[in-house]
């Protein structure tokens, strides 16, 4: 049995030779694991008070654990040098972290020894070996795992001489690590920890894919699953939205290297739109694909268009030239062959366009940062700062075998200081300094060391970054949260502060997809780390979402709300009338919560929200569905209420100028305050300046010009208009408009405004036919084309999700019609219409009574059109000419609508061409990539990608008019200043419901304001060009305001009577005619006779017919 070994327990001498030998000696021949674990202990407690890591090289303990590792005829040895490295990696290892330098880097090959005894025949060895691996990973931070254990790992698995077992588990290491940086809800320390292995993993992507993907391909299957696994939990480090649903295609890609496997992965991404910025991770995945697609003779001209689309649109979100010159130097090659090479010059052009994006996109050849940029540290550049502040500070104690430590330690270090610092981490530092120099340096030099080193780059960080913003303290705070924010795997905000005084409204900007809404639900669910509980401060998110509740009324869906039930019924009464909902029996309380309109139900959620006597309001968008009044009345009770405290989400920048006393801003995945509204933050932030202008620079709209109406030589001549209409919904008690006239012109610019409710869109509804007014008249000019974009505007595109934009363009127009307009309700055939088909006329003709089987022609008839009537069971010879105005009274008015929409579509069409290449350049017109048309599925699509759609489709047959249902509800900022420039150009005319006073000041000098069923007008008010950013200063169009409080009894003013706006606006002049000659006047008179001839031949009493030849008659 072995001897004793007695430690002592303080700081003493060295431990003797003999005495580390017995210890040895215990552990490889101890007949128990756990005696030999013990002595393992024993033998760490030992250094750890004396000679620390300096007694691994002085007492040959690493050469004997080497040694009895390779001992293959004793399994007790071998077992006892991985209870020695278990031990040191357990004991050792997290208090003397100079050792992480020994295992790692200056001798790896510590981290082989435990992966081939995993090959090992007895099972004990290999539950040590295992043990032993287990404790070396567990006790390494985030950045020892990535510069440390990662490239020992990498050298292992490259070489071929390993065993097929230590294979397994270093991929399993690999796959462990890549999964420990998962986004959690753990404490702020383990997120903050993830969040930098994450990070500086993704970046080593590009060495560590390769060995994987060999792995993958290995002979021996227990590899090839355990690197798919790996593969897969890698993927995982990619935090792109727009790759995420394609991962599973790319691993089987990598996995199956067949051109089919390639082709379906290429094909998958040339469907994705991308949108979130690319980066190494990305790249490091994607690029190995393109590069195999790119450089295969077999690779046909649809797969290599596809993969060079894919590459410029990747390219295009490439924001750092330093990753950029990574990586696209390996596709840059492929992209020039298809350029030169490429068999179709389509794919050619693809090919030109996408080398012009990757040159642009890798920036300055010499490695320049582009403006903008922010260097990169890299580790010989910490190192050189490192080595000089460890002089300052004393230097090194130059003990035997120090320097050359320290020659390894030195490069470890700093490129574990670089990763922390380009991640701005700088919290960080210090603990990867005096740890590490501490048993290098005398006592109390590493720590003055770290403080320098600290300092040195919190300053650095200030000077790239700027200084954080110091609140002030005066204030009362309710609110100081540290968090970070993740959302379906992607991390949104990274370790960031927000931090809310008392009474102040703070605007929450960013791009598209920053987390805005993401963050206030988080808030609202209770989710976000260090935000106080609701018992401690009230949070209300303000949305109407009261749809599951639609059969109670308002009242009682308040009073049964369980978080309302200490309130009285009296003070919900009096908060419900304080928001505009009256009381009593015939007042809105009464009104079902499902019959409310989107402005109504976002007042109702406001009352809840001052019910719940709320300290922190969360505004989502509360602009969108609020007319002006209401708007004006959410601004004025933000404002008087400085108990509460909001946080508000707005695109209207005049509502965010108005309330917000502070701008949260998102910047690299941080959240930045600002102080004071929208106009001093654009002071601050120019590039903001996109709030306030419609800009069309991210996005350019252009508007087909409309074609030519028939009769129409003025631009102010009345082409719409109804006259005293009145309309009631079916199962309404009153009418929602009474009595309205109005008329439109190719020059109008008119602006819908009213209240919630009012019927806007019921006027429009009854103007562009959906609706059939009950009493009044609506006329309009026979080939009048009108460009429709619903409230609701995707309701058609949904149903179309498995075609392009290109052929779901093509199907709408493909007979010649738009199918959309034959969808309305006036054109559907009801059962009475069906009825009035089949019933017969006589028209007095002498031919007795018929039955109507179509139009098939039509003609100019004195001041309106005849109708060619094609008869059931006729010949076409017997065909005949009808009047509108017959046709109108004896019932066929949608028959008759339906040809005129058909002639006007055919007008319109006339100018098209329905073929792909025409399609891609109308949508490039409103917009879309014409790739993204022609091979994207509309299901692919995004939101605001689905709007142009729509846009292109209502605009595809050059419409007079163009109806727009609340644009500024489904639109961005970038788009809606596309399509407000487009409209300002437009030469037909506009009509347009908003609640956005910025676009509908831009654009419409003329406004009708619908109140209680009534229309009053208001012209010629001053348009704000000022407010495009092209606008040159001063082009403001001043002009009076002319506004009339009566009901809309007479047309738009550029109708008026003065303009030739009477009664006969509609009626359209037919050609003069022209004097005939002598033939012409004889062949009349044959006609004449023939027809007088026929008529004799007739029964009794038949009908003179008229003399058609002669109009006057």
């Amino acid at each position: 049995m072995a001897p004793a070994i007695v430690v002592n327990k303080a700081d003493g001498p060295a431990p003797s030779h003999e005495d580390i030998a017995a210890l040895l000696n215990t552990i490889f021949t101890a007949k128990l694991s756990h005696t030999s674990v013990e002595a393992a202990y024993a033998l760490c407690a030992a250094l750890q008070n004396s000679v620390g890591f300096r007694g691994l090289a002085g007492y040959g303990i690493l050469q004997e654990i080497k040694k009895a590792a390779g001992d293959k005829k004793n399994p007790g040895r071998r077992e006892g040098a991985m209870n020695a490295l278990g031990a040191l990696f357990e004991r050792l290892l997290p208090v003397q972290k100079t050792t992480e330098a020994i295992f790692l880097v200056q001798d790896p090959s510590v981290v082989a020894l435990a992966l081939d005894a995993l090959a090992d025949k007895t099972t004990t060895v290999k539950e040590s070996a295992q043990y032993a691996l287990d404790m070396l990973f567990s006790n390494l931070s985030a950045e020892a795992k990535v510069f440390g254990l990662l490239p020992a790992l990498t050298k292992y698995l490259g070489k071929k001489s390993g065993k097929w077992q230590g294979a397994v588990g270093g991929f399993e290491l690999i796959a462990r690590m890549a999964d420990k940086a998962k986004i959690g809800m753990e404490s702020l320390e383990v997120e903050k920890e993830k969040d930098v292995l994450r990070e500086a993993m993704g970046k080593q992507l590009e060495g560590l894919i390769p060995v994987v993907e060999g792995g993958m391909h290995d002979l021996k299957a227990e590899v090839g699953k355990q690197a798919i696994k790996t593969m897969n939990s890698l993927t995982t480090l990619l935090q792109n939205d727009d790759i995420a649903p394609r991962i599973p295609l790319l691993v089987k890609a990598i996995e199956d290297p067949s051109a089919q496997s390639l082709q379906k992965a290429i094909h998958a991404l040339s469907q994705t739109t991308f949108v979130a910025i690319v980066t190494s991770p990305v790249l490091a995945l994607v690029t190995p694909l393109l590069e195999r697609s790119l450089n295969s003779p077999s690779t046909s001209q649809e797969v290599t268009r596809q993969t060079v689309v894919v590459v410029e649109n990747l390219t295009k979100l490439v924001h750092d030239p330093i990753e950029a010159r990574a990586f696209l130097p390996k596709l840059q090659p492929g992209v020039k062959n298809v350029k030169d090479r490429a068999s179709l010059p389509e794919v050619r052009e693809i090919g030109s366009r996408a080398l012009d994006v990757i040159e642009k996109a890798m920036a300055d050849k010499d490695g320049n940062i582009s403006s903008g940029a922010i260097a990169r540290l890299h580790g010989p550049d910490v190192a050189d700062i490192l080595e000089k502040q460890v002089n300052a500070a004393g230097g090194l104690q130059n003990l035997p075998g120090d320097a050359e430590l320290w020659a390894v330690a030195k490069g470890y270090i700093s490129e574990m200081l670089a990763e922390d610092v380009n991640q701005r981490a700088i919290s960080r530092i210090p603990n990867l300094i005096v740890p590490y120099l501490g048993p290098l340096m005398n006592p109390g030099d590493a720590e003055k060391a770290g403080e320098t080193i600290h300092q040195h780059f919190v300053d650095e960080d200030h000077r790239k970054f700027g200084q954080p913003v110091q609140e002030d303290d005066g204030e009362t705070e309710i609110v100081n949260a540290t968090f970070s924010l993740g959302y379906g795997g992607m991390l949104l905000l990274s370790h960031t502060n927000l931090r809310l005084l008392k009474g102040h409204r703070y605007g929450l900007c960013g791009r598209n997809g920053a987390g805005k809404s993401t963050l206030m639900r988080s808030i609202a669910g209770g989710k976000l780390e260090g935000f106080p509980p609701q018992d401690q401060v009230k949070t209300c998110f303000v949305e109407h979402n009261q749809g599951e509740d639609a059969d109670l009324t308002i009242l009682e869906y308040i009073c049964r709300d369980p978080r309302f039930k200490d309130e009285s019924r009296e003070r919900i009464i009096e908060v419900l009338e304080e928001v505009g909902f009256t009381s009593g029996p015939e007042g809105r309380q009464s009104h079902k919560v499902g019959s409310l309109s989107g402005g109504w139900k976002m007042k109702l959620a406001l009352a809840r929200a001052m019910l719940m006597r709320a300290d922190v309001l969360l505004l989502d968008e509360p602009t969108n569905h609020l007319d002006v009044a209401n708007i004006a009345w959410l601004q004025e009770y933000l404002k008087s209420h400085t108990d509460i405290t909001s946080m508000i989400v707005s695109h209207d920048s005049g509502f965010l100028d108005a309330v917000c006393t502070d701008i949260y801003h998102y910047e690299q995945k941080k959240l930045v305050c600002y102080k004071g509204n929208l106009a001093d933050f654009v002071k601050v932030k120019p590039e903001a300046k996109s709030y306030y202008t419609l800009s069309s620079s991210m996005v350019q709209f252009k508007f087909p010009p409309p074609g030519i109406l028939t009769g129409v030589k003025s631009n102010t001549r009345s082409i719409l208009k109804m006259t005293n209409c009145t309309y009631t919904y079916p199962g309404g008690s009153k009418p929602s408009l009474h009595d309205v006239s109005c008329s439109l012109s190719l020059s109008s610019r008119v602006a819908i405004i009213g209240a919630n409710g009012a019927g806007k869109s019921t006027l429009i509804k009854i103007l562009t036919g959906e609706v059939i007014p009950q009493q009044g008249k609506v006329e309009k000019h026979p080939n009048l084309r009108i460009g429709y974009i619903k409230q609701h505007a995707l309701e058609h595109v949904e149903m179309h999700l498995e075609k392009t934009p290109n052929q779901y363009l093509q199907w709408r127009y493909a007979n010649g019609d738009d199918r959309e307009v034959l969808m309305k309700q006036t054109r559907i055939l009801t059962d009475e219409d069906k009825a009035q088909m089949e019933t017969p006329i006589d028209l007095g003709d002498g031919r007795g009574v018929r039955k109507i089987e179509a139009i098939i022609g039509r003609q100019k008839y004195k001041k309106s059109y005849q109708y060619e009537i094609k008869w059931r069971n006729m010949l076409p010879k017997y065909n005949t000419m009808i009047s509108y105005d017959t046709l109108m009274e004896k019932g066929f008015q949608k028959m008759v609508q339906e040809f005129d929409d058909h002639e006007a579509s055919r007008e319109g069409l006339g100018y098209r061409v329905l073929e792909p290449k025409v399609i891609s350049k109308h949508f490039e017109d409103l917009g879309m990539d014409p790739e993204i048309a022609n091979h994207n599925e509309i299901s692919g699509l995004s939101g605001g990608q689905k709007v142009k759609v729509v846009l292109a489709g209502a605009m595809w047959n050059n419409p007079h008019l163009l109806v727009l249902d609340e644009p500024t509800n489904f639109l961005d900022r970038d788009s809606l200043g596309g399509l407000a420039v487009a409209i300002r150009d437009f030469k037909g005319g506009v009509i347009m419901i908003s609640h956005n006073e910025e676009f509908v000041g831009a654009l419409c000098p003329e406004q009708w304001h619908v109140a209680d069923g009534r229309v009053a007008h208001k012209g010629h008010l001053a348009v704000s060009l000022d407010r495009f950013e092209d606008s040159r200063p001063g082009s403001s169009v001043a002009s009076s305001n002319v506004s009339s409080v009566n009901p809309s009894t007479v047309g738009t003013p550029v109708m008026s009577e003065a303009e030739g706006g009477n009664k006969d606006d509609m009626k359209f002049r037919a050609r003069k005619k022209k004097k005939l000659t002598r033939a012409q006047l004889k062949e009349r008179e044959v006609r004449r006779k023939l027809r007088h001839i026929e008529w004799l031949n007739t029964p009794k009493g038949t009908p003179k017919p008229p003399d058609t030849d002669d109009e006057a008659d």
